[in-house]
């Protein structure tokens, strides 16, 4: 890669948002110093507000779209379709972080900070457009993930789920970086487009698709995706739940973003060897998450257990190729991450300063307690399900129409299948708040009204959405060009 030297400052507008974003986060990591315990509502306030400004001005195409620094950063609809979602779906998350944190006294004001900066790793992913851009995007999103994930640091569970999430993200990473290397060594460039191009008539084939495979793994690790979701149930069990909102939902749309890089971009030459991979990944997510998570009894692993499960479905819109498959599984990405941040916020909601409300258990009989919150919890539960009209019922029909147009008819029959058996323990939590009896008395929740009216507005999203889901697809589609 040649370096082109930069002319004007102007030329560096198409990286505005994300400059205004470090910069932010800078500044009130340099603000958090001189407020007290109490004032420090002023710092997650103000990263709220930062998230929001910058998720606007990708929207609305401030700075516009190009390519700076050499190639590696490319801004383009993809990126902006990205951006601007896991941007506004970071502030989203952080609206449940404070009231819970405060209530526990472990909020710290640079867990904000952390989260502002886990975001800009997670906006180089999805705009790299060079092999060392997506591992620098990749690792501060993950440093940044690990410290958060720890920070109640006297809870052993959070400090197992810290150390796991740390050991097995350093393995994916090395596997990642182990086949980066080998497709660097293939076509002799780290230019994603260079690459393509090398592809098509490289002599080294072997060490191609070698370095392929190992990039595969390290993006079903990322996602989560089976055989290599073991640290995932633990982590989002052991974190503190506003933490496993957080990354639970935005970094999976910065993982849609750097798999669209890597092998559609990158590799796409390649693309009947990736195609096969992510189908079997697939099938093993979408069994291995469903039939785990029906034995759950413990709410916050049976998401996570379905979370594999909904990463299956949004590789079997990859699996499908070309750009419909590729903006199927960003409409599968935004949806699951809308439905992923109402059920952890449920939780949030429920919860109270030592009572977590993450058994299933814990919510027998919450109909005849709390009839709104029961309600807004099966609105979730009908979502994440795929009962239509809801948004999570267009989600799978538009990867299982993806699978079918890509040639995997047996894939999308695989789908429907699960996706029965996954209704099960959706409805199950149902079940459990209209028709059991409550068991002792729930403590009361930590009442703060500005959360919960965010967790309503949430969830009757996915419900409002489900009868207008058109927009977002339509967007997805003509970020691919379609």
């Amino acid at each position: 890669m040649t370096a082109v030297p930069l002319r004007s400052a102007a030329e560096l507008m198409p990286l505005l948002p994300e400059l205004v974003l470090v910069g932010g986060a800078f500044a009130l990591l340099m603000l958090d110093l001189f407020l007290s315990e109490r004032q420090r509502v002023a710092t997650h306030l103000l990263s709220i507000a930062l998230l929001l400004v910058v998720a606007a001005m990708i929207a609305f195409g401030v700075g516009g779209q190009g390519t700076v620094l050499s190639g590696m950063f490319v801004r383009d609809g993809i990126s902006d379709v990205l951006g601007a979602s896991l941007a506004a779906i970071s502030a989203l998350a952080m609206v449940f972080l404070w009231p819970y944190m405060r209530d526990r006294g472990l909020y710290k004001g640079e867990m904000s900070v952390l989260m502002l900066f886990a975001v800009l790793g997670m906006m180089l992913l999805v705009s790299a457009g060079s092999l060392v851009m997506i591992y620098v995007g990749l690792e501060m999103l993950a440093l940044c993930s690990y410290a958060l994930v720890a920070i109640d640091r006297e809870n052993p569970l959070a400090s197992e789920a810290g150390i796991k999430y740390f050991v097995l993200g350093a393995l994916a990473s090395g596997l990642l970086l182990y086949g980066l290397s080998l497709v660097y060594g293939a076509t002799g460039t780290l230019d994603l487009q260079q690459i393509a191009i090398a592809a098509q008539s490289t002599a080294s084939m072997t060490m191609l698709v070698t370095g392929v495979a190992f990039m595969v793994a390290g993006i079903a690790f990322k996602f989560g995706a089976a055989p290599f979701h073991m640290w995932l149930p633990d982590v989002y069990h052991g974190a503190p739940t506003p933490i496993t909102l957080f990354i639970g939902s935005a970094p999976k749309l910065a993982v849609v973003g750097m798999t669209y890089r890597l092998l559609e971009v990158a590799v796409g030459p390649l693309e009947v060897h990736w195609q096969v991979m992510l189908a079997v990944l697939a099938v093993l997510s979408l069994a291995i998450g469903n039939l785990s998570a029906i034995m759950q009894s413990n709410f916050k692993r049976m998401l996570a257990y379905s979370t594999v499960s909904h990463i299956g479905f949004l590789l079997m819109g990859f699996a499908g190729g070309g750009a419909e498959g590729f903006a199927a599984a960003t409409f599968y990405a935004l949806v699951y991450a809308l439905m992923a941040t109402a059920a952890f916020g449920a939780i949030v909601a429920m919860s109270s300063r030592g009572f977590e409300a993450d058994r299933i258990d814990d919510y027998k009989g919450l109909n005849a307690r709390d009839p709104w919150m029961a309600g807004l919890i099966l609105l979730v539960m009908f979502s994440l399900a795929g009962v239509p009209p809801f948004l999570g019922f267009w989600a799978k029909l538009s990867v299982l129409r993806a699978a079918i147009e890509g040639d995997m008819l047996w894939l999308a029959i695989v789908g429907i299948v699960f996706a029965v058996i996954g209704a099960f323990y959706y409805l199950r939590v149902v079940k459990v708040m209209y028709f059991d009896e409550p068991e002792g008395v729930m403590p009361a929740p930590t009442s703060h009204r500005p959360m919960r009216i965010v967790l309503g507005v949430n969830a009757f999203a996915l419900l409002v959405l489900g009868l207008a889901w058109n927009p977002i697809m339509a967007w997805c589609r003509q970020a691919f060009g379609i």
